[in-house]
């Protein structure tokens, strides 16, 4: 069940058996896909670092995975249908040819991309991915980045936000797509849609 307000959010433990640890965003999101592709349960993922470990609180202390010191959380994770093939991501999904020019479309399930804080209001188990989607001037841009880390980004007229479920993108021509930091290909159809409660993560 995603989170919702005034309840407990996860609970005490460490990683349960089975359960596989990693280090960044890109070995959460392979070992997700290589349980999909063969139609096998998610592990538990024990997190050390990446974007979905800091927005979870992580410290990057592997003895609190194996021991009783750590917390176990249910978490989302998004999948996207990216011209007809079908991926998973962990924490994010960004689209873009450059970060000076061009269109920017990012889906986020964790708070942050890496030093950034892209999607303040993002919450990793409510069911819902924090999308922005930029279209602006190098002079806004450079205004943008200045305010990333600190998340004061948003509001503004150029960049549109939305929360969702699921959402369809069509980008003009051919993009570079990233999820969880790997370039998976240049893509111009995007299904995306959330997997509610899909992933125990441990911290």
């Amino acid at each position: 069940m995603t989170i919702e307000k005034g309840r407990p959010w996860g609970e005490p433990g460490g990683l349960p058996t089975g359960g596989v640890v990693v280090g960044s965003d890109a070995e959460a999101r392979a070992v997700v896909e290589r349980a999909r592709r063969a139609g096998d349960p998610l592990p538990a993922l024990g997190l050390l670092g990446g974007d979905l470990c800091r927005t979870l609180g992580g410290t990057g202390d592997e003895s609190r995975l194996r021991g009783t010191g750590g917390m176990r959380l249910p978490v989302d994770i998004g999948a996207v249908l990216a011209d007809g093939r079908l991926h998973w991501f962990v924490a994010h999904l960004v689209t873009r040819r450059g970060w000076w020019r061009g269109r920017i479309y990012a889906a986020m399930n964790a708070q942050f991309l890496g030093p950034w804080d892209v999607a303040p209001r993002s919450h990793p188990d409510d069911g819902l991915l924090d999308t922005l989607d930029v279209d602006i001037g190098v002079g806004d841009r450079l205004k943008a980045r200045g305010r990333l880390p600190s998340g004061t980004h948003v509001p503004h007229p150029g960049i549109v936000q939305q929360r969702v479920a699921a959402v369809q993108v069509e980008l003009a021509r051919p993009t570079p797509m990233r999820l969880d930091g790997i370039a998976v290909g240049a893509v111009r159809s995007l299904s995306i849609r959330v997997e509610p409660d899909a992933l125990l993560c441990v911290v």
